[in-house]
C-alpha cells in the first residue's frame, strides 16, 4: 500500500478524513459511502510506472537533435481502470443541468435536448474537416446555409456573419462592422454609450476596436434614461451597446425612440443578444431599430455550454452594415450547389473575417435542430414560457426578499441583499449556504446597479415542481438569516465535497503551479 506523509493511503487528502459527525464516527478512509474523496490525478497513481509492461528498448539513435529529456517527466502511472474511475468520481461531484436547476442569471442555462446531440453526432456532421473540398460538405454548408436563414429572419435583419465563436467574438464583430461603416463614411467618430448595467464585455469590446466608453446612466425604474441619452449625443457618438431585455431583467420601452435618436445622430444602434431567450419568435429586433446584435446559440438554440465552452455568436446587420459583414459566408456556386465566400477582394466592402474557418459546426448543427423541432409557433412558446417561469419566481420570493425594481421582469428577475441587513450574512454565505440545499447558486453581485445583486433566471425547460422546491429553499434560507441563524452561513457549504475556500487568498495569492506532495517528488528525483 502506497502512503502519504500523514500515513493514510494516497489520494486521501488530510481534510477528508474530518471529525465525528451527528451520524456517527468519521470514516477511516474519507470516503462517505458513493461519496468518495478524490486526489488530483498525480497524487493517486506512482511515479516512474505506466501501467503498461513495456519492452526495454535496448540501443538506438534519437531522432531529437539534443532535445532529449534529462529529468523525468513527473507524470504518473495509472492503469485504464485507474484513469477511468478517477473522472468518473469527479463527474460525480459536478452540478450540472442534467442534475438540477441552474439558476443563474443573465446565462440561460436550460436543458440540452438529447435529439440536438444525435443529430450532430452523425458521421456526415460529427467526422468532417473543415480542409475538405467543399463538393464533399455539401450537406454541412446547407446546415449553416439554412441555419443563417432562420436567424435572418427571426430577427428581420438583411445580413449575418456565423462564424463569431462566442457572444464576445459577435459584439466584436458588430462593433468592427460600425467601424468599418464609420470609414466607409469617412468619419472618425470614437464614442460609444453604454449603460451602466450592461454586460461587462460591452465596454471592453467598445475599447479593444478602439472607441471610448461613457456611460448611460438609468432611470429609478432601471431602464436606460432617455433625457441622460440625448446630453450625450453628440457628433462623435458611434454608437449605443445595448441589452435588451436588459441586465436588470426589464424590457426597455424607450428601444424605438432610442433607435431614433441615435441614428438621427448619425450613430448606430448595437444590441446585445444575450437575452434574446425573452424575445424569440416574438418580437423581430431588426423591427426596433437594431443594426447589429450577435445571438448565443449556446444559450438561446440550448447547445450545451459552461466551463469555458463551447459557444458560439452569429451576428446579424442592418440594411446599413450589410456591406461590411465578414467573410465568410455560403453562397451558390457556379455550376450548382454550394460554397463559401472566403476572400475580400474585386472592390468588396467586407471588413476582414473573424475565424479561420467557418465557425462552430458542432453548435450549428445543434441549433438548427432546436429550432426546426420547435418551429415557430414552438419558439414564442420558449419566450413565453421563460418569462411566465422567471415572474413565478419573482411572486414565490417577493415577499421573503427584496426585489431591486418592482416592475414586471422578463426572462430573469433581480433581488439584492436588503433583506439582508442587520442579519449578518452577506450575499456570497447566502449563495454558499444554497449549495447545502442543493442547488447551483444564482448569479451573484451582478448587475452592480444592485447592492449584493442576486440575478435569477430559471429558464423555460424548469417545471412548476422544480421552481417551487428552489422557492422553498432560497425564501427557508431567508427566514434562518432573519432569525440569526449566522452559522448556517458562515460555514456553508458543509455538505459539499470541499468546504469554502479562501476566496481573498485564492485571489491575492493564486496557486497556479501543481505542486508534488514530497514523497512523488523524491521519487521523481
Amino acid at each position: 500500500m502506497t502512503m502519504n506523509r500523514q500515513g493514510r493511503p494516497t489520494g486521501v487528502p488530510e481534510a477528508a478524513t474530518g471529525g465525528d459527525t451527528a451520524a456517527g464516527p468519521a470514516t477511516f478512509t474519507g470516503h462517505k459511502a458513493l461519496e468518495r474523496d478524490e486526489g488530483l490525478i498525480f497524487e493517486i497513481g506512482s511515479p516512474a510506472v505506466t501501467g503498461v509492461d513495456l519492452e526495454d528498448p535496448g540501443d538506438f539513435e534519437t531522432a531529437l537533435g539534443g532535445f532529449e529529456r534529462t529529468e523525468p517527466m513527473g507524470l504518473t502511472g495509472l492503469s485504464e481502470p485507474h484513469v477511468v474511475r478517477h473522472y468518473t468520481r469527479l463527474s460525480q461531484k459536478n452540478y450540472g443541468i442534467d442534475t438540477g436547476l441552474f439558476p443563474l442569471g443573465s446565462c440561460t442555462m436550460k436543458h440540452n435536448p438529447r435529439l440536438n446531440e444525435k443529430i450532430a453526432r452523425l458521421p456526415g456532421f460529427a467526422d468532417i474537416h473543415p480542409m475538405q473540398p467543399e463538393r464533399t460538405v455539401q450537406g454541412a454548408l446547407e446546415v449553416i446555409d439554412t441555419l443563417a436563414d432562420w436567424l435572418r429572419k427571426l430577427t428581420n435583419m438583411a445580413a449575418i456573419a456565423m462564424s463569431p465563436k462566442a457572444g464576445a467574438h459577435g459584439e466584436l464583430c458588430g462593433m468592427m462592422a460600425i467601424r468599418a461603416a464609420l470609414e466607409h463614411r469617412g468619419e472618425q467618430r470614437r464614442t460609444v454609450l453604454v449603460p451602466e448595467s450592461a454586460h461587462g464585455t460591452n465596454p471592453a469590446t467598445a475599447v479593444f476596436c478602439g472607441f471610448q466608453v461613457k456611460t448611460l446612466a438609468s432611470t429609478e425604474d432601471g431602464r436606460v434614461d432617455v433625457a441622460a441619452l440625448k446630453a450625450q449625443l453628440g457628433p462623435d457618438v458611434a454608437a449605443i451597446m445595448l441589452t435588451n431585455p436588459n441586465t436588470c431583467g426589464l424590457f426597455e420601452t424607450d428601444i424605438q425612440e432610442i433607435a431614433a435618436l441615435v441614428h438621427e445622430a448619425g450613430g448606430y444602434f448595437y444590441c446585445d443578444g444575450a437575452n434574446f431567450n425573452a424575445l424569440i419568435g416574438k418580437v423581430r429586433p431588426g423591427d426596433l431599430g437594431i443594426d447589429a446584435m450577435h445571438f448565443n446559440l449556446h444559450k438561446t438554440c440550448s447547445t450545451p455550454h459552461g466551463g469555458g465552452g463551447p459557444g458560439s455568436g452569429p451576428t446579424v446587420l442592418s440594411e446599413a452594415l450589410a456591406p461590411f459583414a465578414p467573410v465568410p459566408w455560403v453562397e451558390k456556386a457556379v455550376g450548382g450547389g454550394l460554397r463559401l465566400k472566403a476572400t475580400v477582394r474585386d472592390g468588396n466592402t467586407a471588413f476582414g473575417r473573424m475565424t479561420a474557418f467557418h465557425g462552430q459546426m458542432g453548435m450549428f448543427t445543434r441549433a438548427l435542430a432546436y429550432l426546426m423541432s420547435h418551429g415557430r409557433d414552438g419558439l414564442r412558446l420558449v419566450a413565453e414560457d421563460a418569462v411566465l417561469n422567471a415572474n413565478y419566481v419573482a411572486a414565490g420570493l417577493d415577499k421573503a426578499m427584496t426585489r431591486t425594481y418592482k416592475a414586471r421582469p422578463m426572462h430573469e428577475v433581480l433581488f439584492d441583499d436588503r433583506f439582508l441587513k442587520g442579519t449578518g450574512v452577506d450575499t456570497l454565505g447566502f449563495a454558499k449556504a444554497l449549495i447545502d440545499e442543493g442547488f447551483h447558486p444564482m448569479t451573484m453581485y451582478f448587475p452592480l446597479v444592485a447592492s449584493g445583486a442576486m440575478l435569477i433566471e430559471p429558464t423555460e425547460t424548469e417545471s412548476r415542481r422544480s421552481l417551487d422546491e428552489f422557492v422553498f429553499a432560497m425564501t427557508k434560507l431567508a427566514e434562518a438569516a432573519k432569525a440569526g441563524e449566522t452559522e448556517r452561513f458562515d460555514q456553508a457549504p458543509r455538505f459539499a465535497p470541499l468546504r469554502r475556500l479562501d476566496e481573498t487568498a485564492a485571489a491575492r495569492k493564486p496557486v497556479l503551479r501543481y505542486e508534488p506532495p514530497a514523497p512523488y517528488a523524491q521519487a521523481a528525483e
